[in-house]
């Protein structure tokens, strides 16, 4: 069993950390090769413990920011609380810069909105018209900007805007917005917040900050977050206000779930009175209009209805206006 966790943070260290991390880097490298560290994370359940999700307890839980010594040792001290915590948590990744490519979309539905997200974590994807957005080119200069009717948000969705075109944009009237997760978290506890901090790997500048300023945007007005798997979205839906158009989104939830509960579930999505917007890879499920050859497709897709509309960095940092149709009607 040592040997798949030394695979498994061989494989982070190599792959995925460089340019995005490197103290995570070191710390896989480290725990790669120490065998009293791969015997701790062996004892943690095997879809419990990825790199990033085990980095994030450890930093939860009180790991310093300091070089792989320092996390050995901390691991070594606290390893009992290791497991347990790895083994009751999951990544719960909540950008709200993934609203940036979603606001062209929702710039094509007329309001009022009641908004819901599966997957919504701690809410911070569900606050489109809180926030403030800058629309840069490759070199950062402005190509567009919005912001909210009160003034500058104290959260700035800075994204990369690629390609000539940039469509309409708005910013929607949102009148009710809840959530479905398996484990929603609550943006006004300080346990939950290091949660959701702690998912942001050292070295991602900015990142920390832009979630932090969510947090409090969204503990000053919570949404209802509803315990429960994508099943409830039906009953969820049911409590939406029947005079505002009812808006589902998924926005990198999909790939969390099992294929065939994946398909069932947009069936489920697509045949409720709603309009649906998602953001997805192009392998996820075939529900694309027209359809996506996952080859030549930048990132991953941005759709509503099922309709394509952009290609997307799967976090918000970039994307590309590629609808070649009409918008379909609000």
């Amino acid at each position: 069993m040592t040997d798949a966790v030394r695979e498994r943070y061989e494989r982070f260290a190599r792959d995925e950390a460089p340019g995005r991390s490197d103290l995570y880097a070191e710390w896989a490298r480290g725990a790669a090769s120490d065998p009293e560290v791969r015997a701790i994370l062996a004892r943690i359940p095997e879809n419990r413990r990825q790199p990033p999700l085990v980095f994030a307890v450890t930093r939860m839980l009180g790991a310093p920011l300091d070089g792989y010594p320092v996390w050995r040792d901390f691991v070594r001290a606290n390893a009992d609380a290791v497991v347990t915590e790895c083994a009751a948590r999951s990544v719960q990744t909540n950008e709200p810069l993934r609203l940036a490519p979603l606001l062209p979309v929702l710039s094509e539905i007329d309001g009022p909105i009641a908004l819901l997200e599966l997957g919504a974590s701690a809410g911070l994807c569900l606050y489109p018209d809180r926030y403030s957005y800058r629309f840069v080119d490759e070199h950062g200069l402005l190509r567009a900007s919005l912001d909210p009717s009160d003034g500058v948000s104290s959260v700035v969705l800075t994204s990369e805007v690629r390609g000539a075109v940039i469509p309409a944009l708005r910013m929607p009237e949102v009148v009710w917005r809840a959530g479905i997760d398996l484990a929603p978290l609550d943006a006004g506890d300080s346990r939950d917040r290091a949660w959701l901090q702690g998912l942001v790997w050292p070295g991602e500048t900015g990142r920390e900050e832009r979630i932090a300023a969510a947090l409090d945007v969204v503990a000053s007005d919570p949404p209802s977050i509803v315990r429960g798997d994508a099943s409830q979205v039906a009953a969820v839906a049911a409590s939406a206000p029947p005079d505002a158009t009812l808006v589902i989104t998924t926005p990198g939830v999909l790939a969390h779930i099992p294929r065939a509960q994946r398909l069932a579930l947009i069936d489920r999505v697509r045949s409720l009175p709603a309009r649906w917007i998602t953001i997805d890879a192009p392998v996820l499920h075939d529900a694309w209009n027209p359809p996506v050859d996952p080859s030549s497709w930048p990132g991953f897709v941005v759709a509503l209805d099922g309709d394509v509309r952009a290609g997307a960095d799967p976090l918000g940092g970039w994307w590309e206006w590629r609808a070649d149709a009409e918008p379909s009607p609000a």
